[in-house]
């Protein structure tokens, strides 16, 4: 059982007697709970998942279930797979440099829109043509296979030259 469970917090221990200080390790992260989009209990749960401890100990050491853990486990990753994504899209509106590449475009073309489209605004990109198709490709992940482009992508550019990489929907 947790120390401290009606409070939300506190060192908690298992049944091997090793010490889990939850709320040190939360204080580490920076986690605020008035700004996150997590629970404090999902915060706990990923912290010590984290940290390489098994569902069935936090269990043990939370007072709850097993299945419990593993439901908070899930949302938290989901909650946490949204925040990225509303970054991402955050920061894609801010880019002042965005090219749509349309589903059929051969991956070697892209480089010669993206650097157009820069040149055209005067952002400077940092990277070779095979750098930049890379990038692509990787962050597309498998909307591209081959040399195809297999889904449109929106491929954005900061002033700082940092090269962003979306899917679209169209």
């Amino acid at each position: 059982m947790a120390d401290g469970e009606g409070d939300g917090g506190g060192a908690t221990t298992s049944d091997d007697d090793e010490v889990f200080d939850v709320d040190a390790a939360l204080s580490e992260v920076g986690f605020d709970a008035e700004e996150s989009v997590l629970t404090r209990r999902q915060a706990e749960v990923l912290v010590l998942r984290e940290r390489g401890v098994q569902q069935s100990r936090i269990a043990d050491m939370l007072g709850t279930s097993r299945a419990n853990v593993s439901s908070v486990e899930s949302s938290a990753r989901r909650n946490v797979e949204k925040a990225r994504e509303t970054v991402a899209f955050a920061e894609a509106l801010a880019a002042p440099v965005q090219i749509s590449v349309e589903k059929g475009t051969d991956l070697y073309d892209v480089p010669k829109q993206v650097y157009d489209a820069c040149d055209e605004a005067g952002v400077k990109v940092n990277r070779t043509a095979p750098e930049l198709m890379k990038v692509v490709s990787d962050a597309a992940g498998d909307a591209i296979q081959g040399r195809e482009v297999r889904e449109s992508l929106l491929v954005g550019v900061t002033t700082g030259g940092t090269v962003q990489v979306r899917r679209t929907t169209e």
